[in-house]
C-alpha cells in the first residue's frame, strides 16, 4: 500500500520540507526544498507564511501523514520558543486538513537514519542520499533534515501501517497472530 509522507524541519528563518511516496519496500522522493523566511522581519508574517506554505504543500501532494521534528531546547530558550511556534503552525495546517501528525525528537531521527543519535547534519544528509535519489543541487541541511524526518516516520512501520504505536510485544502479538512462527 502506498503512503505519502510530508516531512518538515521547522524553522523561522529556513523551513525544510520533503514529500516521499512509500511502499512496503521502497521510498521515492517526490519533492524536497526549503522555505526561506529570513527576509520577513516580523515573526507573525513568518508564521503565516509557514502556515500558508504547509497548506499549499498538503493541497498539492495530499500526504497521508505529517512527520515533524520536535524543537530542540538548547542554551537559547528564545530560539526554542520560536521553533515551537513554527512547529505548531505546521501542525495546525495539517490538523486543518485532517492529516495525522507525528513528531520526532532530533535524536530519534538521527538514530533512525544513521544508527547514532548524535550524528552530524552532514552524516544524516549523506545517509538519506544513499537511501533515496536526491537532487545534487540540494545545499541546505534543512531540506535533508526534512527528508530524514519523513524517512524516520516511514521506518516506524507500526505507526505508518496502523496509525498507532505498539505499547509492547503483548499488544503486537495479540494484533498480529499470523506473524508468529509456529513450531
Amino acid at each position: 500500500m502506498e503512503k505519502i509522507i510530508l516531512g518538515i524541519d521547522p524553522g523561522t528563518n529556513i523551513m525544510g520540507y520533503s514529500v516521499i511516496l512509500t511502499t512496503k519496500t521502497k521510498i521515492e522522493l517526490v519533492v524536497m526544498d526549503v522555505l526561506k523566511l529570513d527576509k520577513l522581519g516580523n515573526q507573525s508574517l513568518k508564521l503565516n507564511k509557514i502556515f500558508e506554505t504547509t497548506l499549499r504543500i498538503i493541497d498539492s501532494y495530499h500526504p497521508d501523514f505529517l512527520a515533524i521534528e520536535a524543537p530542540f531546547v538548547g542554551k537559547n530558550i528564545q530560539s526554542a520558543l520560536k521553533l515551537g511556534r513554527a512547529q505548531g503552525v505546521g501542525m495546525a495546517a495539517a490538523f486543518h486538513r485532517s492529516i495525522p501528525v507525528q513528531e520526532y525528537l532530533p535524536r530519534k531521527i538521527k538514530q533512525s537514519i544513521t544508527g547514532s543519535g548524535s550524528a552530524s547534519k552532514e552524516q544524516v544528509a549523506a545517509m538519506v542520499a544513499r537511501m533515496v535519489q536526491i537532487p545534487e543541487s540540494t545545499k541546505y541541511f534543512d531540506a535533508t533534515d526534512a527528508l530524514a524526518v519523513a524517512i524516520c516516520h516511514y521506518l516506524q512501520k507500526d505507526i505508518v501501517d496502523t496509525g498507532e504505536k505498539y505499547s509492547g510485544w503483548g499488544k503486537f502479538l495479540a494484533e498480529n497472530p499470523g506473524r508468529i512462527a509456529k513450531k
